[in-house]
C-alpha cells in the first residue's frame, strides 16, 4: 500500500528543515509536459494546413475580377534603370531598357522627339495632323494672308497688352509697362 502522507518529525539539532522530494513525481510531470507539447505542436500544424487549404479554396472560388496584373502592380514611371519593367513607350511599342546604360532612356526619347520635330505627328484615331514642324507651320500661316488690325483701336490694344499688374497699385490695375 502506498502512503498518503509521511509524517516527518523536525530534527532541532540541524539548522535546516529536511524536505522529502518525490523524484518520481517530477519525472512523471516532465514526461507529461513533453507529451503535451508534442501533441499541441502536431495539432497546431494540422490546423495550419487546414486553414491554408481553406484559403486556397476560397481564393479559387472568389477570384476577384479587379485583381491587378503584374504589369499594373509596377510603380508609375519613372522607375530605376535596373528595376523590372523599366523602359519607354514609343510608336513601335515598348522599348525595354532594364539592363542598359542610364543614358539609354534619354537617347531613346531624344530620337523620338527629333523624329516628331522633323516629320510631325498624326492622331492615330483620326489620321489628322496634330503636330507639325515649325517651318511648315510658319509657311501655312503665311499662305493664309492674315490681315492685321490697324488704326487707333489696334494701337490702344498694343499699348494695353504691354501693361501688367505691379505691387505699386496693390494689385488693383495694370500700371507697369513691359519693355
Amino acid at each position: 500500500m502506498a502512503k498518503k502522507h509521511e509524517s516527518t518529525v523536525p530534527d532541532l539539532s540541524k539548522p535546516y528543515e529536511q524536505n522529502v522530494i518525490g523524484f518520481g513525481g517530477i519525472v512523471k510531470f516532465g514526461i507529461g509536459l513533453l507529451m503535451l507539447i508534442v501533441v499541441t505542436f502536431a495539432l497546431m500544424r494540422l490546423l495550419s494546413r487546414v486553414l491554408e487549404d481553406n484559403k486556397q479554396q476560397e481564393w479559387q472560388a472568389n477570384r476577384n475580377p479587379m485583381i491587378m496584373s503584374d504589369r499594373e502592380r509596377l510603380p508609375p514611371e519613372p522607375r530605376l534603370q535596373l528595376a523590372p519593367g523599366f523602359g519607354v513607350d514609343s510608336e513601335g511599342g515598348r522599348v525595354n531598357m532594364e539592363l542598359q546604360a542610364p543614358q539609354a532612356e534619354y537617347r531613346e526619347l531624344q530620337r523620338q522627339w527629333n523624329d516628331i520635330i522633323e516629320h510631325g505627328k498624326k492622331d492615330p484615331a483620326t489620321g489628322q495632323t496634330i503636330w507639325m514642324p515649325i517651318d511648315e507651320a510658319k509657311n501655312m500661316v503665311l499662305e493664309e494672308h492674315l490681315k492685321a488690325k490697324s488704326g487707333p483701336e489696334a494701337e490702344k490694344f498694343s499699348v494695353e497688352s504691354r501693361k501688367y499688374v505691379s505691387d505699386a497699385s496693390s494689385g488693383r490695375k495694370a500700371s507697369m509697362t513691359r519693355r
